[in-house]
């Protein structure tokens, strides 16, 4: 089976280094250029440069032929526009796209995409397992008070990266409660600095969403 994964952030790093390992053909396309070199040194020729919106890129890559394309970036438009290209110009049979806002999991359903995986959503039925001694977290109480869980990918370009969380400019309602780098999650402190490609998990009121993601942006 030959499978396309667009992005090479800690997602589809892991997902790429998986599916080798199942013995399966992958290539991870990665768009920054200094994110492509770390990985092609690990990974060698799996890794490919390039942009998995551009239409001669993707015919560069093989989209033509493969089984599955699975679009993992930490942007919903880029993972949106890389699904239905494949689909609508290359008719790969199966399209997954990592989605970063759970608003847009539907939308996604509605044009095509054959599966969606949010990572936001996760954490959020996660929270209503079990925490100990017989307790609950109160879910209900989350939506009644109108707090969204909200998932943000530090970038090459974040104004956030390499700082530390006490230097943030949060809005007020807005907590982080987790970072996950590398595989782990991490519980933060007001000395632990961002890094690239880190995925900063936060609670925030609904309206003061957009403002949360603007510290990161």
């Amino acid at each position: 089976m030959y499978i396309i994964i667009v992005g090479g952030g800690n997602i589809g790093y892991f997902l790429a280094k998986q599916l080798c390992a199942a013995r399966h053909e992958v290539l991870l396309l990665e768009k920054d250029r200094a994110r492509y070199r770390i990985l092609a040194e690990e990974l060698g020729e799996v890794v490919m440069q390039g942009d998995g919106c551009q239409a001669d890129q993707q015919l560069e890559a093989g989209f033509g032929r493969a089984d599955s394309v699975v679009a993992a970036t930490g942007s919903d438009d880029d993972n949106l526009v890389v699904c239905q290209m494949a689909k609508m110009e290359f008719n790969v049979p199966r399209t997954i796209s990592r989605v970063n806002d759970p608003r847009n999991e539907k939308l996604f359903h509605k044009l095509g995409i054959d599966a969606t995986v949010s990572s936001t959503k996760i954490i959020y039925n996660l929270i209503e397992q079990e925490v100990g001694g017989g307790e609950m977290i109160p879910l209900a109480a989350l939506n009644r008070g109108n707090i969204e869980i909200v998932e943000i990918e530090i970038g090459t370009k974040s104004p956030v990266l390499n700082k530390e969380i006490r230097e943030l400019n949060l809005p007020e309602e807005a907590l982080i409660i987790s970072i996950i780098r590398d595989d782990h999650a991490v519980l933060p402190s007001g000395e632990t600095m961002l890094m690239l490609h880190d995925s900063v998990i936060a609670l925030v009121n609904a309206d003061r969403e957009p403002e949360l993601r603007n510290v990161f942006a």
